[in-house]
This record gives structure tokens, sequence and C-alpha cells, in this order.
């Protein structure tokens, strides 16, 4: 049911994804809610289809999600007001717009015939009449002047031109005659000068404008973005011309139901006659509902319901706690600019090079809500369509509130389902995504939970290189198969032979201690086996890990001394050791022995230096 909208080309939509799918079920909930009645005070209006259901959310960054007939036109009505209000702030001031609008909620009908006794003004811009003495400070000389200025200002907010519906305009027109009341009533008191009947036209047609589900939430998301258009990248309006724009939104713009509606949605919305309601998320979304149908205040009943759910199954009410959703993905890099730690062959690292960006990492900081889990599971899909594999790091996740636990949730779901394999890492037993996750196993699901992000990365460097390469138990072929002795002829590779001795250990034991005679060096000939060293305050932390046909040790050759290191076997575990003083004897016989495998220790380190250097890189 999600669709499309062929008019707001700038914006890109959604189809799928936990967003989407929630508004599709929404919509197909509250879809048979057939109460209330379409306005007919406005003749135009009553010809609108009550079934017509439209759902729209629109990011700060402009990513647009939709659902129903979120494409449908319609007419802006009083949406139109705290626009307006705005661009009267932005061309005249405060202290201007002070002088000819309030900002007190009147406790009566939104088109009554009244002024503030006090200051002899409207009471505040949502209602007709502050809204029409709002309309006389649209700039320009002419009337098709501030027409043109207007619709200049609403095409900005919704990223495309937008147009004028005359049939409505001319039913609002011909109809009009309570407007009309207020309209000559400010005349008379002085707070309007210009022609009643210029400015009644302005604002008619302010009222008359045509949008859709999609523009609505665009130009809310254009609030919510401090007033820059999320598209365009526009900056349409100021941030304190937003903040006093929101504010009366809240204590206003829902008509009588503005104090209840702060109390169980909590956002700063309006509402228009002709069916739509959109309301702002600060710093997150604008979210815009079309259904024509309207309950005895005005406000469309669907859009009423589609807000209230949005907002208590997100958390969204506005004095919950909220953060900027831009720094939700601290870093993103594939495997083939940082690998793990695990020490590879050049063979290997070739591959790694060439095949690694199909490995992802994402690392996430900052709490996680709608917002910005929003924006976490749509980089996950976006990666989705070219990974075999990603990784997601929450080592710098504080908190997840309800929202992002419910998105987080389905979005794991579905990487269990179908795409790339899923892996978690770093979420203690404490943290609230903990419950979300699996067991640890990899199973049906393809989601797998992993203590930290380097054995991530090494297990799923395995698995794409297992497609490359048979398989590495190197107690089946010969020494010269590893990259340590490469170079060597027969003869050394004969004398090496006599020189091995082999050693098995189970998981966990320790191979190496820091501190002990380096007096030999191994090759791992199955298994793996970490090296780590000793930080300040006692914690270890592993600095490379080793697999078959890789070293351990070998700086034994160079300079003896002491070991630098611990290393343990992570597996049950076969090793090769070689005897640095029986290597020195062979070589006074084959001196080719001991030079080629200091040149290829050279040559390793170098490697790994290189490595270490495209990891400091990438990490800045």
């Amino acid at each position: 049911m999600s669709s499309s909208i062929p008019a707001f080309e700038a914006g890109t939509s959604a189809a799928d994804g936990p967003i989407s799918r929630y508004l599709d079920a929404l919509h197909d909930r509250l879809l048979p809610l057939r109460d209330g009645e379409i306005a007919t005070y406005i003749p135009e209006l009553s010809t609108a289809d009550p079934d017509a259901f439209g759902i729209a959310i629109a990011t700060v960054d402009g990513h647009l999600y939709t659902s129903g007939a979120a494409g449908h036109p319609f007419t802006i009505q009083s949406m139109s007001k705290p626009f307006t209000y705005g661009y009267a702030l932005r061309s005249c001031g405060v202290a201007r717009v002070l002088e000819q609008v309030g900002v007190e909620p009147t406790g009566e009908a939104f088109n009554s015939i009244i002024l503030d006794n006090v200051n002899n003004r409207p009471f505040n811009p949502m209602v007709n009449a502050g809204a029409i003495a709002v309309s006389e400070l649209m700039p320009g000389d002419t009337p098709e002047a501030r027409l043109a200025m207007m619709m200049d200002f609403f095409n900005d907010l919704a990223g495309r031109r937008l147009d004028i519906d005359e049939a409505v305009f001319a039913s609002e027109r011909d109809t009009g005659h309570r407007n009309r009341a207020i309209a000559y009533m400010m005349l008379n008191s002085g707070m309007i000068t210009s022609p009643p009947e210029d400015v009644l036209e302005l604002y008619f047609k302010q009222c008359s404008i045509n949008v859709t589900c999609a523009d609505m939430a665009m130009m809310a998301a254009t609030l919510a973005n401090h007033g820059t258009q999320p598209v365009t990248g526009r900056k349409i309006l100021d941030p304190d011309q937003i903040r006093d724009m929101l504010t009366l939104m809240s204590t206003c713009g829902m008509y009588d139901y503005a104090g209840q509606w702060a109390y169980e949605v909590g956002l700063p919305a309006k509402s228009g006659v002709a069916g739509g309601i959109f309301a702002v998320i600060p710093g997150q979304a604008g979210i815009a509902v079309y259904s024509p149908p309207l309950d005895q205040v005005g406000n469309s009943i669907r859009g009423v319901a589609v807000c209230k759910e949005i907002s208590r199954d997100f958390g969204l009410h506005a004095f919950s706690d909220r953060t900027m959703v831009q720094t939700v993905i601290r870093r993103e890099y594939r495997a083939s600019e940082v690998r793990s730690k695990r020490l590879r062959s050049v063979a290997e690292i070739a591959v790694l090079a060439r095949e690694g960006h199909r490995i992802a990492v994402l690392e996430v900081q900052g709490a996680l809500f709608f917002g910005s889990a929003e924006r976490l599971i749509r980089r996950l899909a976006a990666l989705a369509e070219d990974c075999m594999a990603i990784v997601i790091d929450f080592k710098r996740c504080s908190d997840a509130d309800p929202a992002a636990l419910r998105l987080i949730e389905e979005a794991v779901a579905r990487f269990g389902e179908a795409g790339p394999d899923l892996v978690v890492t770093h979420v203690p037993g404490d943290h609230p995504l903990r419950a979300l996750l699996p067991g640890g196993a990899r199973g049906t699901g393809r989601v797998l939970t992993l203590p930290d992000t380097d054995t991530a990365l090494e297990e799923l460097e395995n698995d794409l290189l297992s497609g490359f390469f048979e398989t590495d138990d190197l107690a089946r072929f010969a020494l010269k198969r590893i990259d340590l002795f490469h170079g060597l002829d027969e003869g050394c590779i004969k004398a090496l032979e006599g020189a091995v001795s082999s050693f098995q250990f189970s998981a966990g034991q320790q191979v190496i201690r820091e501190g002990d005679d380096a007096n030999a060096f191994f090759v791992v000939a199955s298994g793996a086996a970490s090296i780590s060293v000793t930080l300040p305050g006692g914690q270890r932390k592993r600095v490379a890990s080793v697999g078959p046909g890789q070293s351990f040790g070998e700086m034994a050759l160079i300079d003896g001394g002491k070991r630098t290191a611990d290393v343990h076997a992570d597996s049950a575990m076969i090793c090769y050791a070689f005897s640095v003083d029986r290597i020195r004897e062979i070589a006074k016989a084959r001196p080719e022995v001991l030079t080629t495998i200091l040149q290829n220790l050279v040559i390793s380190l170098t490697t790994r230096l290189r490595m270490a250097n495209d990891e400091i890189r990438n990490l800045v």
C-alpha cells in the first residue's frame, strides 16, 4: 500500500522498511474509522471522498515515507496559517507583527468575530481574524505581486511548484461572508488599513493552495530542520521564527482541542478543514495526514488518531528527551579499508583488498530514539544492497528508547528473513537492546551477536576467504606453503623439516608468556591464537590473531631477549615450533635459510605497518 509521490520528485521515497510497514498497518487499522462529517460551509469541500486517507513522514534529511492516498491533492486551508505567520515574522519583524496580532489562545471558535479588547487586535494568527490580519503583512506593491510572493514562499517550503484550486477559491470567495465581517470589523478598528476585499482575496487564495500529504510532511520537516528545506537545502526561515511558529502551533494550532492535543500528542501541529493535519517533531521529522471527515471542532478524526498513535508508539511527546539525529552513525567503513587484527597471508590480503567492500561496519553513538534509529536502519537497508555482511558496533551507544527498540527489533527480524548477515557487537547484558537480539548462535536467522567488532570482522573475513581458498589445515602440505619460508629451495625446506617440532594446545591454553625467554618461534598448522598485551591497570588487549600458515614469536630470530606479549590458543591448535639455535645451526651450512626467513619477516612487518597506517587514516 505504500505509495510513491510522482509530483514530489525532489525527495526519496521508501517503499519498504519498518517505518513504511508501520504506516501501512496504521493506515489499514484506522481506515474503517468512519466517524465525523466533511466540511460543507465551503461548498466545494463537500465533494471530498470520505475514504481518502493518506499518511506521510518526512525526515530532516529529506527522506519520505508514505502510505495510502499520500499523493492525493487537497487544499491547505488553515494549515497555511503558521507558515504565513512565519513569513510575516521574516518580512516585518516580531515587533511589527505583534502590533497586528497577538499570541494568546481565544477559547472561542476559529471563525469568531472577536478581538482582544485590551490591545484591539486578533488573539493569535491561528484563528481566522489573526490569519486575515497577517495576510495584510504580505509584502508587495500590488495584489498580483503579493500573490506571487506568497506562492514563491509556499513553493520553497514544499520544494516544488504548487498551484491554487480555483474552484475552491471561488467557493470560499462567494460564501466567505463571516470572514468579510471579520475583515470589515478590523478595518473599522484600524487593525487593517488595506481594502478588505484585497486582503480577503489573498487570504482565500492562501487557503486554496493545493497540497498533498507528501508536501505537508516536507513543509513540516522544514520547520523540524530549523527552517532549512530538507531536499533543496534552501534556508527559508530562521530558528527564532520557527520557535515562535511552533509555540503558537502548540498552544493554538488545533482549535478548541489544543489543550487535549498538547496533553495526549505533545507535538506542535496545525489542522485544516479540508481534512489535513501536520505535526512537527523538532530536529527529526514532519508528519502529515489527510482524511476529510472532521470532528466537532474541525479536526480530521483519522488525522488525530494517526498522530496519537505515532506519538505514543514512538515516544515523540515534546517533553520526552531529544537529541539531534545526524550524529548517530559515528563512523562507517569496509573490510577492504580496515581489517581485523588477524594476520593474513599475501594471497588473503589481496582477496580482502579486492572483496572486503562486501563487509561493512557501522559504529553507532549516543542515544537511539525514533529519528536516530530511523537513520540507522535506513543506512542498513542501503548497505544491504551490496554487502554480504554488516556489523553494527554499539560500543558508544548509551541508551535506546521504546521507539528505537521497536524499529530495531523489526529491522533485526527483517535481516533474519533475507539479505546479508547482520552481526551486532558490544551489547552487554544490561543494555536495552539485549532483549531484542539473538543469544549468540548464527542459526537460521543469520543474525549473530559477538562481544567485539574485531572478533566479528575476523569471523566474517574467514567466511569471505573460504570461497577463495582450499582448507587451511597446513598439516596436510609442505612447509614451502608457509609465507615465512617462501623462496627457499627443496634442500632448505628439507633441512627445516628435520628441525620442526609439533605441539598441540587446547582452547584457552597459554602458548607464550610475556617476559619469558624468546628462544623459538611458531607457525600455526591448524586452529588460531590471539596475541595480547597487558595495559596499565592490568587489563588485557588483543593486538593480533594468527591462523593457519601464520607465524608468531619471530622476533626471537632478531634479538632473542624476552617475550613482549602473551599468546593464547583460541581453539584447539596445532603449532610447528622452530628453535632459534637450530635455525642458526642450519644457516651455517645454508646461509640463505636465515636471510630468506628474515627477508620474509621484514615483508610481513612492512605489510602490518601499512595495514596499521591504513586503519589510522580511516579512523581519523
